[in-house]
């Protein structure tokens, strides 16, 4: 290929990334979704960064759930996080792969920031089919991350990241039905992550 011709089609390469570009800036959603990008931590998070900065990037996940009534269920799926507004905040996607005879996945997404005034992490997990709005709270102990809360029925719940490795860890959610003196794992979720492509 002569010089001309690499440098013709580097000048045609460049117009298709141009037009992609355009294109994907006028598209609403994309842009909004441009706009709430990250590319890492904001510089005021300190140290703080690396509690949840330790998580970017997607994890395959293996979903377990104990019910009250003994029931163990599991499911597959997986699990986003990514820094948002500006690097202030992060913002994970939890997702369960649809089961047999259903064609819809169950969808969940948490808000994760520092409260510089409580000197915690405050997280807010939403999942609209559920309608579910849960917050909680909490900070690194030892080497995990607890959060503490209230389900939807005001009963306390603890959320923790524990065994947490580069490329492996485990999420646990119990819950108190005597205000915290005895928790019940409700759910216990083995994530791997994926490797880069």
């Amino acid at each position: 290929m002569s010089k001309q011709q690499k440098l013709a089609a580097w000048f045609v390469l460049i117009l298709i990334v141009m037009t992609i570009c355009r294109i994907e800036a006028n598209d609403p959603g994309k842009a909004m979704l441009a706009a709430l990008a990250a590319s890492g931590p904001h510089s005021s998070l300190g140290d703080q960064a690396q509690v949840f900065d330790r998580f970017i990037g997607t994890w395959d996940c293996d979903y377990t759930f104990y019910g009250s009534n003994g029931k163990v269920s599991h499911s597959s799926g997986e699990l986003l996080f990514g820094w948002v507004l500006d690097g202030r905040a992060i913002q994970d996607i939890w997702i369960s792969y649809p089961k047999d005879g259903s064609s819809e996945r169950s969808i969940g997404t948490s808000l994760r920031f520092f409260d510089t005034k409580s000197k915690m992490w405050r997280v807010i997990f939403v999942a609209p089919a559920s309608d579910a709005v849960i917050n909680v709270q909490g900070r690194m102990e030892g080497d995990r991350i607890i959060l503490n809360g209230n389900d939807l029925d005001r009963a306390p719940i603890r959320w923790s990241f524990n065994d947490i490795n580069a490329d492996s860890f485990v999420w646990r959610g119990e819950k108190s039905h005597d205000n915290g003196k005895t928790w019940v794992l409700e759910e216990e979720h083995h994530m791997k992550r994926r490797a880069s492509k």
